[in-house]
């Protein structure tokens, strides 16, 4: 089991309604402390674990360009939905999963660029810990150093390049 370590959702909630938007400092790379271990890059979008994972391997998945409407682009939303299938398989081949949950988060005052979360629920996870709660920062977030990450991140760059058939 990995600890986890709290997390201060007020600040949070201050950065993403004031500060930069986290996906276009990701990838302007403005900041190194944006800067989160990329799974899967092309032209379109791009898809990196989730800095504050509260499950092992939660990645987002996001378009390049600042879009805020998740439906608003039929090929955007279907080409952003197929690489977050591709994740949730690279995931499931990568880390023990029960289930993978696929959520867009985010609202026009907060987080406002379109992202999909994609986090594998690991086996044996009780009931009452699953699903919403599972996600919720609230609990804490995992405390996987950066060496760890960065070597899931190059396993499910591999499983994404070589999927099973």
């Amino acid at each position: 089991m990995t600890a986890r370590r709290p997390f201060d959702l007020a600040a949070y909630a201050q950065r993403c309604r004031s500060g930069p938007c986290f996906i276009c400092a990701h990838l302007a790379a403005a900041d190194p402390a944006d800067v989160h271990h990329e799974v899967y890059a092309d032209e379109v979008c791009v898809a990196f674990l989730n800095r504050y994972p509260t499950l092992r391997g939660y990645t987002l998945v996001a378009p390049r360009a600042h879009v805020v409407d998740v439906t608003g682009d039929r090929a955007l939303f279907r080409h952003l939905t197929d690489v977050a299938h591709d994740v949730a398989e690279a995931l499931r081949q990568v880390v023990p999963t029960e289930r993978v949950y696929l959520l867009s988060l985010g609202s026009h005052q907060g987080n406002a660029h379109v992202h999909w979360h994609v986090a594998p629920l690991p086996p044996g996870v009780p009931y009452d810990q699953q699903q919403f709660h599972a996600l919720l920062a609230e609990n804490g977030v995992l405390d996987l150093p950066d060496a760890e990450q960065a070597d899931l991140a190059q396993h499910l760059r591999t499983a994404i390049a070589t999927p099973e058939a």
